[in-house]
């Protein structure tokens, strides 16, 4: 062996340095072959649809995980989500595979981005340590560790069996009023009941609650605890209580036992303990009427109890810590250095040397400020973040991670960066890779592109015109290939030569929301208007916090669309509906038979097409349907047609063969067509009508949303980076679009980053200087031509850059 090495041919190990696919044929891949070097960024690319994410994170990232995942015990197995191999022939050189994606974190009211990440464990650790007075462990620090006492007898085995009282306490940090959540909640009876009825006259006025409902109505009329045929306004002290708040109590009802609990409980755990975002349009209506939330008195929407609020370090508490902007956050750590760790500093005992954990909260806290999200604070809630916010800070503990040869995976990691911040993340990833990783980077930014050390393009268009490799090489090979993204690559928007006039003005005064600085300013009506500025410098806040919702505004959007998994583009945009009747008319039968979600479905899978199963601690499996074989319908429904295919065979077509299908001919349907041109409008064209919204990307969503509200009557529609998820040809026919609005009379605010938009724009915004406390002014108002003439600003420079001036 040693003979071989010493030849030059260097040792066998040293190969392996390529990830082979072969025969990828996930999704609408068409037996795709590529080879990726190893510890290089690759780049893919390609327009919304053409297969990118099917093949990195369909294939290649899933089945990292899958093997990894079969290296542990078959008991370890069984707790750990189950996935079928990805269908390709093979993969050879895979490495542990790290996806860093854009799903949104989870909206639990406790979840934080300090507790999303580990700086908020540190801190209270820190503050163990050094706060005066001492207050407690780590855990007297945790708005999520309710403080307990318990005594009682145990029974000790030694020699002779003895019982002996004990005692158990722990200190926790949770505040006991709002338990951790920072705000406590107010019912407004009077949208639970009208108190001039009595409960058997239809008293309650809460979504669901029928006069006939064993689980509700009844079990509160029959439970024997208050008068059904009173009115409510004269019912005594003591059935106010028991209507109210009465503890949970069994009571019989026809022979079932049920359980009764107070009103106020009962709404409290049946709506309130849910995600607002996730109930149904008419029940968020009802508890945004009945339910305010205001700010706990108590810890002043800390989350803290007091004992632990009274603990300082330098005069500052954990609670001002984690309401500090992240970029003083870490100024104040540095500050630290040196802090004495004696007794006086510890409240009377030395807890230990803080140097390491010093060390480690300033790396985490300056890769927040690196990455753009130093404008963030740690109390910030991690629900309000948007998909590329999220997607950072779950970069954020990578970035000091000691692992090497390790494959990340990010999904458009440049999503709500302004072109300064870009320049950052591209940074982060070179770094990445230096250090010896695999990084594989799904985008659309030629910003990033321009850095690959190699690209895929995919193609040549979405859907099942995709799923083909067109390029594979450098970044000078992809400019000179012919394909899609290699013509589009260098493409650059003129700045419009002349402007709209305005028709009016929107004006907003004294804006104060979030970090706003009593901002006064007139957006102009009837117009393209683009608000811009650094991530964090104010855009959303002017635009969805201060915007008045009676000035007839449609805003639209990235947040998820909240649906069952039946829910898709037909039924969304409601182009279902014109379909049913129209192969209803045509056969003679009546609508509902073709709804997969009424009497049409397969009675086997309930016109979902698969079948669940809960394995209860394992994860679900989920299998096609034997009996519809995935199409939803019972086949009897399936003999039906109309311009001579079925209703399964109309959901399974994309926008774009739907548009063809029912645009003449037989077929020919106008209030479908009308629909669906408008879905081909927002270039959602590659879509399958019955595709799953759950599968939408945030941009996707978006277009959707704004495809539906395209025949609205509002004047003003605000849209939040329309360009997210959009390949480089498709942002023309983005700005084809947003003219027509305009055109048309409505008057268009977009929320953008990309500089195409800023130049086609008539009217720019721009806020800064900076994000955070740095940013929250208009540091530029006019064309943007004018804009940059003047290069005063971040905005104005890259803009400059952008178009050659």
């Amino acid at each position: 062996m040693e003979e071989t090495m010493s030849t030059g041919s260097g040792h066998a190990a040293d190969g392996h340095d390529l990830i082979r696919v072969r025969g990828a044929r996930e999704n609408n891949l068409k037996d795709v072959a590529v080879d990726l070097p190893k510890r290089r960024l690759t780049v893919f690319t390609g327009v919304s649809g053409s297969g990118k994410s099917s093949l990195v994170f369909d294939t290649i990232a899933a089945e990292s995980q899958r093997m990894i995942n079969e290296t542990y015990s078959t008991f370890v197995q069984g707790f750990m989500p189950r996935t079928e191999r990805p269908d390709v022939d093979l993969l050879d050189g895979l490495t542990t595979a790290i996806i860093v994606d854009q799903e949104r974190m989870g909206s639990d009211p406790r979840s934080t981005v300090g507790t999303a990440t580990d700086a908020n464990a540190m801190l209270r650790i820190l503050f163990s340590r050094l706060g005066t007075p001492y207050v407690g462990p780590p855990g007297a620090f945790a708005f999520n560790v309710p403080s307990v006492k318990a005594s009682g007898a145990i029974t000790v085995d030694r020699g002779a069996r003895k019982a002996v009282k004990a005692t158990f306490s722990r200190t926790g940090g949770m505040c006991v009023t709002c338990e951790g959540r920072g705000t406590v909640s107010d019912i407004d009876l009077s949208r639970l009941y009208d108190d001039t009825k009595a409960i058997s006259e239809g008293a309650f006025t809460i979504p669901g609650w029928k006069s006939d409902s064993f689980w509700t109505v009844r079990l509160y009329a029959e439970s024997g605890l208050v008068d059904p045929d009173k009115p409510i306004r004269e019912f005594t002290d003591k059935e106010r209580w028991n209507l109210l708040h009465h503890e949970p109590v069994k009571v019989k009802i026809d022979g079932v036992n049920l359980t009764y609990e107070g009103l106020i409980p009962k709404i409290r755990k049946s709506f309130l303990s849910k995600d607002r975002e996730a109930m149904q349009p008419h029940i968020r209506a009802f508890v945004d009427e009945a339910v305010t939330f205001t700010t706990c008195p108590d810890c002043d929407g800390t989350r803290l109890t007091e004992r632990a609020r009274s603990s300082r370090i330098r005069g500052v508490n954990i609670a001002d810590a984690c309401a500090m902007q992240i970029s003083d956050l870490a100024d104040w750590v540095r500050g630290l250095d040196g802090i004495e760790e004696s007794a006086e500093a510890g409240g009377g005992e030395a807890r230990g040397t803080v140097a390491p954990l010093l060390t480690t909260l300033r790396r985490t806290l300056d890769s927040f400020v690196d990455i753009g999200l130093g404008y963030l604070s740690l109390e910030r809630p991690s629900g309000t973040l948007s998909g590329g916010e999220a997607q950072r800070v779950k970069m954020i503990r990578h970035l000091g991670s000691s692992l090497t040869d390790v494959t990340y995976v990010f999904d458009e990691p440049t999503i709500g960066l302004h072109p300064h911040d870009i320049g950052r993340m591209n940074e982060l990833l070179l770094n990445l890779r230096d250090k010896g990783n695999t990084v594989l980077v799904v985008e659309h930014k030629p910003e990033t592109i321009a850095i690959a050390d190699h690209v895929v393009d995919l193609g040549p268009g979405a859907g099942t015109e995709g799923g083909s490799v067109g390029f594979e090489g450098d970044v000078e090979g992809l400019r000179s290939s012919g394909t899609l993204t290699g013509r589009h690559f260098d493409d650059r928007v003129r700045v419009k030569e002349s402007t709209r006039t305005p028709t009016g003005v929107l004006p907003i005064r004294g804006a104060k929301a979030n970090n706003l600085r009593d901002v006064d300013v007139d957006i102009p009506l009837g117009t393209l208007v683009v608000v811009t500025g650094v991530a964090g410098s104010g855009k959303s806040s002017l635009v969805h916090g201060s915007i008045s919702s009676d000035a007839g505004v449609v805003s639209i959007d990235q947040g998820a669309i909240r649906g069952s998994r039946r829910s898709n583009p037909a039924t969304y945009t409601g182009l279902l509906d014109p379909i049913r009747k129209a192969f209803a008319k045509a056969n003679g039968v009546k609508p509902g038979l073709f709804s997969a979600n009424s009497e049409g479905a397969c009675p086997n899978c309930g016109g979902i097409g698969v079948i669940y199963a809960d394995l209860v601690m394992m994860a679900g499996a989920t299998v096609t349907c034997e009996e519809c074989e995935g199409r939803r319908f019972q086949a009897s429904v399936l003999e039906h047609r109309f311009g001579g295919r079925d209703i399964a065979e109309v959901l399974a077509m994309s926008v774009a063969e739907a548009e063809t299908f029912f645009g003449a001919g037989e077929a020919r349907l106008p209030a479908a067509h009308r629909i669906l041109g408008r879905l081909s409008d927002v270039g959602l064209g590659y879509l399958h009508l019955g595709q799953p919204l759950t599968t939408l990307s945030g941009g996707e969503r978006q277009r959707l949303k704004l495809a539906t509200h395209m025949g609205d009557k509002g004047g003003v529609y605000v849209l939040d980076e329309p360009t997210t998820g959009l390949h480089l040809a498709d942002v023309e026919q983005l700005l084809a679009l947003l003219d027509r609005l305009v055109d048309s009379g409505k008057s268009v605010i977009v929320v953008e980053h990309h500089q195409a938009v800023m130049a086609h724009a008539d009217h720019i915004i721009d806020l800064g200087p900076g994000a955070g406390h740095e940013g929250g002014r208009v540091v530029f108002e006019g064309t943007p031509a004018e804009l940059i003439a003047a290069r005063s600003t971040l905005t104005g420079e890259h803009l400059a850059a952008y178009v050659g001036a």
